[in-house]
């Protein structure tokens, strides 16, 4: 059994010329375009073409008299207002160049990077304890004291858990207004 079939495989690729015998099918290019179709209609829609008549059957509101609101029920009413990419690497990246303006003492840049960073990755602890130090640093203590706490939420024994403790303390206690931040 295995010979005759391999048999009819040598047998059938005898019938075939090999590769370096194949003539080249482009220098005959004027015999090759005659036998394939013309691609431009079949590129085209046939949408174009063809109108279709959608609108609704005459009896429509009568048959089905509450569709409508049916529809608009049946619509969600999602609390999700605005759809943010989870992009870790571009967090990671707004975070660095945040860390760079806040050592340069850029305060406005830095807190621009660090709620960039927070966009592309929402649950990002670092970002939100570099941005409590940032809102800190230009007098914004009660967005500091969320973002302070936001961090402690993700990471309640972080690394820098007890600098935000520490700073939770800071910022709870009153200032008098001669007194800036730290």
């Amino acid at each position: 059994m295995l010979s005759v079939y391999t048999a009819a495989q040598q047998g059938s690729t005898k019938s075939q010329p090999p590769a370096s015998h194949q003539v080249d099918s482009s220098s005959d290019s004027s015999t090759a375009q005659d036998s394939q179709p013309d691609r431009a209609s079949d590129e085209e829609s046939s949408s174009t073409t063809h109108r279709v008549d959608i609108t609704p059957p005459k009896n429509d509101e009568k048959d089905h008299p509450f569709s409508s609101s049916a529809v608009d029920e049946a619509e969600p009413t999602s609390d999700v207002q605005e759809f943010h990419p989870w992009n870790p690497h571009l967090a990671a990246k707004n975070l660095e160049v945040g860390e760079f303006y806040l050592k340069r003492k850029n305060y406005k840049a830095a807190e621009s990077r660090f709620r960039e960073a927070l966009v592309y990755k929402s649950d990002y602890a670092l970002a939100k304890y570099r941005l409590g130090e940032t809102l800190e640093k230009l007098g914004q203590v009660d967005e500091a004291r969320v973002n302070y706490e936001g961090y402690l939420k993700i990471l309640p024994q972080g690394p820098l858990s007890q600098d935000a403790h520490k700073a939770l303390d800071r910022l709870s206690k009153p200032q008098s207004k001669n007194e800036k931040p730290k």
